[in-house]
């Protein structure tokens, strides 16, 4: 089992920056890929950005050049740094960890989602 704790939610105003940091514990392992997905208010579910072990990131484009995330290995933590935020980023936002566990299984795990509000 691996825990993720997130935090750094809340509400902000358009232009404005958050940064939200999310803590990996528990059956850790060194093949993984970190990441943030959001969901909107109709729950339509996309994702974010992520990063993988060895540090390849992506990025949806609607937050390219806004959005940045990095890693702490030492400290199984993955950061999510929001720059230029719009209305329409207003969504729950959710860590995930994807660890190969198995050379033949991948396995997912979820945070609990932090809400994130910008006002226009």
């Amino acid at each position: 089992q691996v825990q993720l704790v997130e935090s750094g939610g809340g509400l902000v105003q358009a232009g404005g920056s958050l940064r939200l940091p999310c803590a990996a514990s528990g059956s850790i392992v060194s093949d993984n890929t970190m990441g943030w997905y959001r969901q909107f208010p109709e729950k339509r579910r996309e994702l974010v950005a992520t990063i993988t072990s060895g540090g390849t990131t992506n990025y949806a484009i609607s937050v390219k050049g806004r959005f940045t995330i990095s890693r702490e290995s030492a400290e199984n933590t993955v950061y999510l740094q929001m720059n230029s935020l719009k209305p329409e980023d207003t969504a729950v936002y959710f860590c995930n960890y994807n660890g190969r566990f198995r050379p033949w299984l991948r396995r997912d795990y979820w945070g609990q989602g932090t809400q994130v509000t910008v006002s226009s």
